[in-house]
């Protein structure tokens, strides 16, 4: 059932949820000119590669094998990896400075706006998988008015850990029924819910760049099913 009364805090995915990061990453990679040994390398393609090995890196801290790493190392140790797979020997200072695109993702269209709102009747804060200084940046430069941000650096857990949906609810002491997970990844929002989180699912058809397909299906089990963060505050009465 839909309930909205009871929600005090709206915790939010970011990567693709709040921001464009294959997009933005893309265009960075374009501006750039990168040659590998097959040629010219393609924006879209570099950023798709970069995005794929973030669940295996991720996995490889939640089963131990790794010690606790944050985002930022992981995603310079993924960037290693997808430029030597093509071949591209880029300097230290231009590696260091691709690696911090993550910090400099645009948000979508909808995105300061609809936060504005939702800002106005609720607490709004991160939840997500990048390290506090990555969603720190991030947020000044988008311009996200976040009234909290919360990382998985904080609890030393990846989501889909539980540590991260009841590490909010412990933060502000609520019920996880108080706590709405806001999301455009189904597997986030299953495991929000299985720990007693309300959940909202929150469309990004090119989140991985157009002519990619994206499943946008409604899903029973999530209370809320939103085309964007606008839509999203007036389901919520915002």
């Amino acid at each position: 059932m839909r309930s909205s009364q009871q929600i005090r805090v709206l915790a939010f995915d970011v990567f693709g949820t709040c921001v464009d990061w294959h997009g933005s990453i893309a265009r960075e990679v374009n501006d750039l000119g990168l040659v590998g040994r097959q040629g010219a390398i393609d924006g879209a393609a570099f950023a798709t590669a970069l995005r794929a090995g973030y669940k295996p890196a991720m996995a490889r801290v939640r089963s131990g094998e790794l010690g606790w790493t944050k985002i930022d190392d992981l995603h310079r140790m993924i960037l290693d990896g997808v430029l030597a797979d093509i071949g591209v020997d880029l300097p230290e200072a231009d590696r260091a400075y691709l690696n911090l695109a993550w910090h400099r993702l645009s948000p979508w269209p909808d995105t300061v706006s609809g936060l504005a709102r939702l800002k106005s009747r609720f607490i709004i804060t991160t939840l997500s998988n990048g390290n506090l200084g990555l969603l720190t940046n991030m947020a000044k430069a988008a311009g996200l008015p976040w009234d909290c941000i919360l990382s998985a650096e904080v609890f030393r857990h990846y989501k889909p850990d539980p540590e991260t949906y009841l590490g909010v609810c412990e933060v502000f002491d609520i019920k996880p029924s108080q706590m709405l997970m806001v999301a455009c990844h189904k597997d986030d929002l299953r495991a929000a819910a299985s720990h007693g989180c309300q959940t909202a699912f929150v469309e990004r058809p090119l989140e991985f760049g157009a002519g990619v397909s994206v499943d946008l299906s409604v899903e029973a089990d999530f209370q809320f099913h939103a085309v964007d963060f606008n839509d999203l505050a007036d389901q919520l009465g915002c």
